[in-house]
């Protein structure tokens, strides 16, 4: 039977993301009250500046007073696309002290204070929902900690942001240079004026940390992720990347220990081969690669930001809030279970691509090779090539085989002090083998 007292909605913010929702809420108002069961109304939208004209919006509901909006004591459900950590954690909080459950799009507060946040919902009994903080319009949270709710899951490994993935997938497809794809980037709105969020890896790291604790059953914070930017990706390092049948990308990886007693969570440049499903994500989509125990490797692929597409994820957790108030009840909460302690990067295995400029003399791989066996490191291949532009120097490739990362990372330091190495031209993990 259908409820006639509208479900209100509090919109707190309205840039990019929050136009767009309020705009589908009114275009699509007739569907989504069939699909809730109730009409949803957008009953305010507090913004920063009110003097900005907002198509579609009644200037009516323009406030500048959030807090005042949240406790005015009839709104069911407030949608949160500030992003940032203040004030949207205070306004989160206040939501929940006066009943309202919470859909949020901001991963940077999730991955930092998302424990926090899960406890006040629980203790007030109300819903906290972020499907739009990771990978934009792809359905991942909601099937991670539903559909796979009865699965182990023990790897996740992405590409979890769209500006860096346009950047590396311009620099591997027409050969340019780091800055020339970062300004192409720019230039087409992918990123942003300071890219520092996006290229250096905090964006994706974030994500990472909300998506390890929903795959593990235990608490990630953003401080656990290991992180690696991309600025110093290069030409060359594709070109090498092509001569194994690799491409490189900025993954999230996300890894349950053989044992089961610990869990790993990084994000870095990385080679992948070419016959990986993530090779072929293209400009600035996501794609997120899970593997599961029972139900096997699954992938999730779509648009990572942008309005419309993060709307559609912010509507989708929208719909199931709002079921949930007419059936009162709440949706899954956090689950950390587990409390599994995450592993320092130290101690994940993995194998390293290595390029060093060395003296072109004899015995020379030797002692390269022997600085390797002593650190017990194995190395796959080599490849050795004279560099006539620089008298009497060489280009030397060492591909290793899986090792602890602190192993392969003493292995480099040593290596650099070698009279024979000119320099470490470039360091670069290579994955899904």
């Amino acid at each position: 039977m259908m409820r006639t007292r509208p479900l209100k909605v509090a919109l707190l913010g309205c840039g990019v993301v929050g136009s767009e929702v309020a705009r589908i809420m009114t275009t699509h108002a007739d569907d989504l009250t069939a699909r809730i069961g109730a009409p949803v109304e957008l009953a305010g939208v507090a913004v920063r500046r009110p003097s900005k004209v907002r198509e579609g919006i009644d200037p009516a509901l323009v406030t500048t007073d959030a807090t005042a909006l949240l406790k005015r004591g009839d709104i069911d459900v407030a949608i949160e696309v500030i992003g940032g950590i203040e004030p949207a954690r205070t306004l989160i909080t206040t939501a929940f002290e006066n009943g309202i459950s919470v859909v949020s799009a901001n991963k940077a507060l999730l991955a930092q204070d998302g424990a926090a946040l899960h406890a006040a919902a629980e203790t007030h009994g109300l819903d906290l929902y972020y499907e739009a903080a990771v990978a934009g319009a792809i359905p991942l949270v909601r099937p991670m900690r539903e559909s796979l709710a009865g699965d182990k899951i023990n790897r996740v490994m992405g590409i979890v942001n769209g500006t860096t993935n346009f950047i590396l997938d311009k620099m591997d497809s027409s050969g340019a240079g780091y800055q020339e794809a970062l300004d192409e980037a720019t230039a087409l709105g992918y990123a942003e004026a300071d890219p520092t969020a996006d290229v250096e890896g905090y964006d994706a790291a974030a994500k990472a940390a909300i998506l390890a604790g929903i795959a593990f059953h235990t608490r990630v914070r953003l401080d656990d992720v290991y992180r690696e930017g991309m600025t110093e990706v290069s030409a060359a390092d594709f070109a090498s990347a092509k001569r194994m049948g690799c491409t490189i990308k900025l993954l999230a990886i996300l890894e349950r220990a053989a044992d089961g007693q610990s869990v790993t969570a990084r994000v870095h440049p990385a080679m992948i081969p070419l016959s990986h499903p993530l090779a072929s994500v293209r400009e600035a989509y996501n794609a997120v690669f899970v593997e599961a125990e029972a139900a096997g490797r699954l992938m999730f692929y779509g648009p990572g930001a942008g309005g419309a597409p993060t709307a559609s994820a912010v509507l989708g957790d929208l719909v199931a809030v709002c079921r949930n108030k007419l059936a009162q009840a709440t949706g899954p909460g956090e689950s950390a279970y587990t409390q599994l302690p995450v592993s320092p990067m130290g101690d994940v295995v993995t194998r390293y691509h290595i390029s060093l400029d060395v003296v072109d003399e004899p015995g020379v791989l030797a002692q390269v090779a022997t600085t390797f066996a002593e650190h017990g490191v194995s190395i796959d291949t080599v490849r050795q090539q004279g560099r006539p532009e620089i008298g009497g120097e060489a280009s030397l490739v060492v591909v290793t085989h899986r090792a602890p990362d602190a192993a392969l990372s003493g292995t480099v330091e040593a290596l650099r002090k070698l009279d024979t190495v000119r320099g470490v031209a470039s360091i670069m993990r290579v994955e899904g083998e």
